[in-house]
């Protein structure tokens, strides 16, 4: 599929009578509202990097105008500057749409980066929620509290070399 059969697939599902026009309109708005050149809805997404390719994801949310969007694990297997790109992206889209995020992830900096509130499971089960900012600097159970030292741990190893 193309980039504009991809993110136009929901507009077909859910507004199915919408002119084919105005939804390769919708399709240019959302790839435009991500960064991406709506001239690039005709390729294929083997022709986009990681980060592009994670953004013509979005765009496929986009293009609904949904109050909530879900995002399991969306910075995964992106390098840490792409990831940085991506975070920035969402919190843009967030202010301008209002929009709810339910946002999956495993990478607590990614978390903490996007969060107001966070809510931390283990074994299938909530163990602990609250404000991002109480969760991350004063964690209660003590799983969460070895969560937030294995990902925020820095250490100085033999030759002094601090790491993360």
């Amino acid at each position: 599929m193309s980039v504009a059969e991809i993110v136009g697939e929901g507009l077909e599902v859910h507004e199915p009578n919408i002119p084919a026009a105005e939804r390769r309109g919708r399709v240019a708005g959302a790839l435009l509202e991500v960064g991406l050149e709506p001239a690039m809805m005709d390729r294929y997404p083997h022709e986009f990097s990681g980060g592009q390719r994670q953004r013509i994801s979005i765009a496929r949310a986009l293009v609904l105008k949904p109050e909530l969007i879900v995002l399991d694990e969306p910075t995964s297997a992106l390098d840490v500057s792409v990831q940085a790109q991506v975070v920035e992206l969402l919190r843009d889209l967030q202010k301008k749409h209002g929009l709810t995020y339910l946002f999956i992830s495993h990478d607590l900096r990614v978390v903490r980066a996007l969060s107001h509130d966070v809510m931390v499971m283990h074994q299938g089960k909530v163990i602990e929620h609250g404000p991002a900012y109480q969760i991350f600097n004063a964690p209660t159970e003590p799983y969460t509290r070895a969560l937030m030292k294995a990902a925020f741990k820095i250490e100085a190893d033999d030759t002094g070399v601090v790491s993360s």
